[in-house]
């Protein structure tokens, strides 16, 4: 005899809570989308104003709030479908809006959530990748030719690799690409992008080459503080419901971003004689940023492996083979967005291709003889399958790196026929008030900007008050 219990009513499905729906992994979808819209607005936002030079940090923090606009217009109207949407191509999917009530409301492409979740997730992290491009353009591109650029990269670059590599028609999705959540489609590619198009921008002045200091690194460290917590989000996120592997991805992410920033520290310590928070928080982005593609296909021993490997290898390219490199020297990245994110990016991608364990592979992809790391492969006598990994890995990294070259040389030129790609000599020598008319801090009276054809002397003298600490303009 078979006992049935009624679900309490707040179980029972309805019009709003259909039945293929999980409320409790929809609920830590939107949770997670909005921590990873928080590492872009405001973490990079205040992370890149207070990492340049004052007369830039309007302008600076201006190219990632505007990317982040954007890129969600842009991505309702076309990106998302063409990123996940019905098979065009190996490569590409159907031309589409994301806007329609009866899309919107049925059931993803993949877990218990409505497509709007899954549009808005995705986009958070169309959106990063652009702002990530951004930091290796700073201080001298032109603002209305990033307009015009970020809605042209994301259309033909992103998209493409997005739909080959994460949606389920994707060729290399079919082939057993390992991207957790975005070590190719995000860091790759953004990193490969930024220095490319940095190349066709050019450099800024020299005088701010030679001497760039952050005007705020207080701001900056509470921009990093954000981009680390909003990871939880950012990687937490990825098997798109609140299960086991979602809690073992956020861990190995702290652990391995945690290892990447002390291991930069010692460095610093043992060669430049100075622990340096810059330098800390360069570690932790690449700790970041190399876990991200295994996240929750790796054991912790492993996310301390490439905490290790990230906070050594690229610390390595960027103080060592950059400054040796005449390639590195020519191109002017200024966030030194190649060595954080592509070269990060695609360590992790080969690291994955390494301690890849393929009970956990199973748990998330729901296959259990495709994904083999090679460690594994040994381990288990499937010695072919883990080169193949490796391979299928190697074969990503080339792809991605590729395309990026392609398409953004190909924007960049494109956009030279139509508007400057960079500043004049005389805006870069002003910055802000040249490229906006603001500046990031009023110092003057009230807040008013000086005028100072009106005085004789070129810095005005401080007076100070003894009362109550208030300090004027003279």
């Amino acid at each position: 005899m078979s006992l049935i219990v009624p679900l309490p009513s707040n179980l029972l499905p309805d019009p709003a809570n259909p039945e293929w729906m999980s409320k409790g992994d929809n609920a830590w979808q939107m949770t997670a989308a909005t921590l990873v819209g928080l590492q872009s607005v405001p973490g990079l936002i205040i992370l890149y104003g207070g990492a340049v030079k004052k007369k830039w940090a309007i302008n600076s923090a201006f190219m990632a709030l505007y990317a982040f606009a954007c890129v969600l217009v842009c991505w309702v109207g076309w990106g998302y479908r063409l990123s996940f949407g019905d098979k065009l191509l190996p490569f590409w999917g159907k031309l589409n809006v994301a806007l329609d009530q009866q899309f919107l409301l049925e059931q993803a492409f993949s877990g218990k959530l409505p497509s709007a979740t899954m549009v808005f997730f995705q986009f958070v992290f169309a959106a990063i990748t652009l702002v990530l491009i951004a930091g290796a353009l700073l201080g001298r591109m032109n603002f209305y030719a990033w307009m015009l650029f970020v809605p042209l990269w994301l259309t033909f670059s992103y998209t493409f690799v997005a739909f080959s590599i994460w949606s389920p028609n994707g060729f290399f999705f079919k082939m057993g690409l390992i991207d957790y959540s975005g070590g190719y489609v995000i860091h790759l590619s953004s990193g490969v992008a930024g220095f490319t198009a940095a190349y066709w921008v050019g450099p800024r002045l020299s005088k701010d080459r030679e001497s760039f200091p952050p005007n705020n690194i207080l701001l900056m460290l509470a921009g990093a503080g954000l981009l680390w917590m909003g990871w939880t989000g950012f990687n937490g996120g990825d098997p798109y419901a609140a299960n086991i592997d979602a809690s073992l991805a956020v861990l190995n992410t702290h652990v391995c971003t945690a290892t990447s920033l002390l291991t930069w520290l010692i460095f610093d310590i043992i060669f430049f004689r100075k622990p340096s928070v810059i330098g800390a928080v360069q570690g932790m982005i690449t700790g970041l940023v190399c876990i991200t593609p295994a996240a929750g296909v790796v054991q912790g021993w492993a996310a301390i492996i490439m905490g290790l490997l990230s906070g050594s290898i690229p610390w390595f390219t960027m103080m060592v083979v950059h400054k040796k490199s005449a390639i590195l020297q020519k191109v002017d990245d200024t966030m030194a967005v190649f060595h954080t994110h592509a070269i990060a990016g695609s360590l992790g991608g080969i690291l994955s291709g390494i301690f890849a364990e393929p009970r956990l592979n199973f748990v998330y992809y729901g296959a259990y003889n495709k994904y083999v790391g090679l460690f594994y492969g040994f381990n288990s006598k499937q010695v072919k399958l883990g080169f193949r990994q490796l391979g299928v890995q190697l074969l990503g990294i080339l792809f991605v790196t590729l395309i990026n070259i392609i398409v953004t040389s190909l924007i960049c030129v494109l956009l030279q026929y139509i508007v400057p790609l960079r500043m004049s000599e005389e805006d870069m020598a002003i910055g802000d008030e040249a490229a906006h008319g603001e500046e990031a801090y009023a110092i003057w009276g009230q807040g008013e900007k000086m005028d100072s054809s009106k005085y004789d002397i070129e810095v005005p003298v401080v007076a100070k008050h003894r009362h109550a600490g208030h300090v004027e303009m003279a």
